[in-house]
């Protein structure tokens, strides 16, 4: 970077900012239904009819011979989500190849503010277990505390950022901030999802069966083959992904990392030409495609049932709430998400400014940087995910978890409300008149160039 490198500056094309404010669009929508799938489960989990709840999400459907058989809350975590990580797949590549993260000098702040915001949480989680003794059986352990140490299993739990949830929040607080921290904070995302994509497929694969891993790799094959030369009849590719993602399940590897790679094999970039049969022109955004048809599914109705069967943990039956309470798990889960991500973003785009005497834009205030890092601390999705793959699905310790990532997600969007609502005021003026501009569907000034017009990519 040199020293006219600004932080969290807007996209610099004007398609680039189209591109990240439909995801923007889509995803804020989409945590509004995730708020409400979980509410719905929470309530419904601690009520008389809480056993209704249970006896839905363990209801078993699906295909014994080919070991399909599993619960709805299975079908929504390992099916469902992967739809939400093939779109995840989708926007890595995108970012990789033509969004920010193609820039290294751009691309340096938001990767290591998303890793130090996966590391830090992740040591705080550790700390917090060891410190209470829940690695040790300890009485302050309660159930979830695992007197054989699994509790430190967790570790990974508080480490990922729900962006449709952070968006949401970011929404509702803060509509007139500055575009740069919304495609700063998406940026984030994306590596924060990679992060958790591997955690995911490496440290909870307990068994692996490589003769069905090696077969996935041939619908697989055919899948990209396609893609890549924009054969894209759904006709043809929803069989192939379906066929590849039961031979990952049946792999032993968690079945959502097939959407990833369904994900990464759609090609950004155009081709120098294509086969007669192709559906799609040469130079055709096929990522970008899938993404503006496959988000809306992904945010509205994948996730949101994903978190119905994930959020139902009971709170007020059996003494759960005070056994939470006691569980090291819980405030571990808590403190990472709250503590752990405020310091690793926030610390690491400090020192990264530093660092490279990079300068912060001139929109934003460090302030501002403050409440964006407390945005990072919503976790939601991969954390509850990640939380049945530590612990196993319905166990004290997994119900421990969600309270925590509930719990720590709660508080992170109140501090975050605290600092940002505030701020918000201070750029109401600004941010109107770049309203008005994507209003009428014209190309903002700021991404316009009086010798060629409109930047394109």
């Amino acid at each position: 970077m040199d020293e006219r490198t600004r932080l969290f500056a807007r996209p610099s094309t004007w398609p680039e900012a189209r591109a990240v404010t439909d995801a923007l669009r889509a995803e804020t929508v989409g945590g509004a239904l995730l708020l409400i799938a979980a509410a719905v489960a929470l309530a419904w989990a601690n009520s008389p009819w809480r056993q209704s709840y249970a006896t839905l999400r363990d209801t078993v459907v699906g295909w014994p011979a080919v070991h399909l058989d599993l619960s709805l809350g299975t079908w929504a975590g390992d099916g469902l989500l992967a739809i939400f990580f093939f779109v995840a797949g989708l926007e890595l590549k995108r970012e990789l190849l033509v969004g920010d993260l193609r820039e290294p000098a751009k691309a340096a702040v938001p990767v290591v503010a998303a890793l130090c915001g996966v590391a830090t949480p992740a040591v705080l989680y550790v700390a917090v277990v060891a410190v209470l003794g829940g690695g040790e059986g300890s009485a302050s352990g309660g159930a979830g505390g695992m007197a054989d140490g699994s509790a430190f299993r967790g570790w990974a739990v508080p480490t990922a950022t729900d962006i449709a949830f952070a968006l949401a929040v970011l929404a509702v607080l803060g509509s007139h901030l500055p575009s740069g921290m919304r495609s700063f904070l998406l940026t984030l995302a994306v590596v924060d999802d990679l992060v958790a994509i591997v955690i995911i497929a490496t440290v909870y694969t307990s068994s692996l069966s490589a003769g069905y891993l090696a077969l996935a790799l041939l619908p697989l094959a055919a899948f990209a083959a396609l893609v890549q030369r924009r054969i894209v009849h759904w006709w043809l590719l929803v069989p192939l992904a379906v066929v590849t993602w039961t031979l990952v399940h049946a792999s032993g590897v968690h079945a959502t990392v097939a959407g990833v790679l369904l994900g990464l094999s759609v090609p950004v970039r155009p081709r120098a030409s294509v086969p007669s049969a192709s559906t799609l022109p040469r130079d055709a955004d096929v990522a970008e495609r899938f993404a503006h048809r496959l988000r809306p599914l992904s945010a509205g109705f994948a996730v949101p049932v994903f978190a119905f069967f994930a959020a139902g943990v009971p709170v007020v039956d059996g003494g759960g709430l005070g056994a939470a309470v006691r569980d090291p798990i819980t405030l571990a889960v808590v403190v990472a998400l709250v503590v752990g991500k405020l310091v690793g973003v926030l610390g690491s785009t400090v020192v990264m400014a530093r660092l490279t005497r990079a300068d912060l834009d001139d929109e934003l205030a460090w302030v501002d940087v403050v409440g964006l890092a407390l945005l990072c601390g919503i976790g939601f999705t991969v954390s509850l995910l990640v939380g049945e793959l530590a612990f196993g699905r319905g166990s004290p310790a997994d119900e421990h978890a969600k309270l925590g990532v509930l719990t720590g997600s709660l508080v992170c969007a109140l501090l975050a409300a605290a600092v940002l609502v505030p701020r918000n005021a201070a750029y109401r003026r600004v941010h109107r008149g770049q309203a008005r501009d994507e209003e009428t569907d014209r190309v903002p000034e700021v991404h316009q160039r009086d010798d060629e017009g409109p930047d394109r990519v």
